[in-house]
């Protein structure tokens, strides 16, 4: 009875707050006031910057918002079906066992793997880690050099870079000008005591795809483990563990429309991968990666997939056609635009552009009303250009431009011609004010200019 009240309690104060609360942007839910922000209707102020509303969300790769229906799929584990997975003596405990196992085959089927094969964890950053350094570690008698590659996501450099000052030894294969690896080279860098290639599926910054099936059918040739961070990928391309001959693969949840805090690790049982786990403890995940397995987030993910596996087709041709409205909108009223990587092998929901003459962070300041990452990372000290677009031979003054436009399910053509008039206007707004800019529409060439020095 307890419980009944204090479901209907919270479904009524989940009904009017929702109500109360006003949506400025189809990507995101409403959302109730957070501490530090002044939400008035005159707009938001944090940080010391004020905007009308909620800004259009167009950063899906940093992460996605939860489907409705993947929620849905949630909430029974937090209110009723509340127990521990692996208690085995009463219902609570079954019922979630049962649920997560079920997840287990949904995560499973969308990457054609075994159940068998899917260990749970808390995203990809920890499943890359299992991967890189579970696996040297278990095999470091006999192995010890791995390769991957520059345009990496950075826990995986880390990874390989904490394994560099245990004595390792570590290949870090360039990029082609479009963000893809020259399989002749990446042939030639494979040695005898090489016992990992580490390659991202889809980059998380230019969206490139590289060429998984070659390089699994190279890795199985000379029967060595190959590892993918598939986190950008899972959902939004079709993704065959068998056809690409992987033998682990780093899925997240929070990118998939799921929630955050959960992701997996695919690991190969034919031929069988072992790793050495990263983590003591109760021997959960068939001892790979210990601790309570969090019910509701693998059932959120598990949710996910299988929504992935019934939409992707959907989705994709949706998110190609906002894409291709979103680049012919900017081409076509601003010169000097650049996609970063390579225009055919390429995730249509990630566009990286960057716009000669103008500086990325200040770009990225003045479009306050649109969420959207910058290739720049910034710090206190320095800002530098990102290291990926530096990996394909960007110049420094182009790599500073660059912006990348996150396009997903939940985006509207209406938000992408919102975000096409504020990004023309804030370019202009800027150009107006570059004097270099100014001297390439008298015909100079910039590049060529001797700077004299005072």
């Amino acid at each position: 009875m307890a419980m009944k009240l204090f479901t209907s309690k919270l479904r009524q104060t989940y009904t009017r707050t929702s109500s109360e609360l006003r949506t400025l942007s189809t990507a995101a839910a409403a959302t109730a006031p957070v501490e530090g922000f002044d939400e008035t209707e005159g707009g938001i102020s944090m940080k010391g910057v004020k905007i009308s509303g909620r800004p259009l969300y167009l950063d899906m790769q940093a992460t996605s918002p939860v489907d409705p229906r993947v929620l849905d799929a949630m909430l029974p584990f937090y209110i009723s079906r509340f127990g521990n997975p692996h208690s085995r003596t009463h219902l609570y405990g079954w019922e979630s066992d049962h649920a997560v196992e079920t997840s287990r085959s949904q995560v499973a089927a969308l990457i054609n793997a075994s159940p068998k094969e899917i260990v749970f964890t808390s995203g990809a950053t920890e499943s890359n880690n299992i991967s890189v350094k579970g696996l040297m570690h278990f095999y470091k008698d006999k192995k010890r050099h791995i390769i991957t590659t520059q345009t990496e996501h950075k826990c995986v450099l880390d990874s390989c870079r904490h394994l560099q000052q245990e004595g390792f030894e570590v290949t870090y294969l360039p990029v082609r000008p479009d963000g893809i690896i020259d399989l002749d080279g990446f042939r030639s860098a494979i040695r005898p005591d090489t016992g990992l290639v580490s390659v991202m599926m889809v980059n998380n910054e230019i969206g490139v795809i590289q060429p998984m099936e070659e390089i699994g059918r190279i890795c199985r040739e000379l029967n060595i483990p190959f590892h993918t961070d598939a986190a950008q990928a899972l959902g939004k391309i079709r993704v065959d563990v068998e056809k690409m001959n992987v033998s682990l693969m780093s899925l997240s949840g929070h990118k998939i429309y799921g929630p955050k805090g959960v992701g997996a690790l695919y690991i190969r049982r034919r031929p069988r991968i072992r790793v050495e786990p990263q983590m003591n403890g109760g021997g959960q995940e068939r001892g790979i990666r210990s601790g309570t397995v969090p019910t509701p987030l693998v059932v959120g993910m598990g949710a996910a997939c299988e929504l992935a596996m019934k939409e992707m087709e959907y989705d994709g041709k949706r998110i190609t056609a906002l894409k291709e409205r979103l680049l012919n909108g900017i081409r076509s009223n601003l010169d000097g635009v650049v996609v970063n990587g390579s225009i055919d092998c390429r995730y249509d929901g990630n566009l990286n552009l960057s716009f000669a003459y103008v500086e990325g962070e200040s770009l990225l300041m003045g479009l306050k009303e649109v969420a959207v990452s910058s290739g720049s990372a910034c710090t206190s000290a320095s800002l530098e250009p990102s290291y990926v677009l530096r990996a394909l031979g960007v110049e420094e003054d182009m790599a500073h431009t660059s912006i990348r436009f996150g396009i997903g399910r939940f985006t509207t053509e209406a938000e992408i011609d919102r975000a096409i008039e504020l990004t023309v206007q804030q370019v202009e707004k800027l150009r107006e004010m570059s004097p270099l800019y100014e001297m390439v529409k008298e015909g100079i060439d910039i590049k060529n200019i001797q700077w004299a020095q005072h």
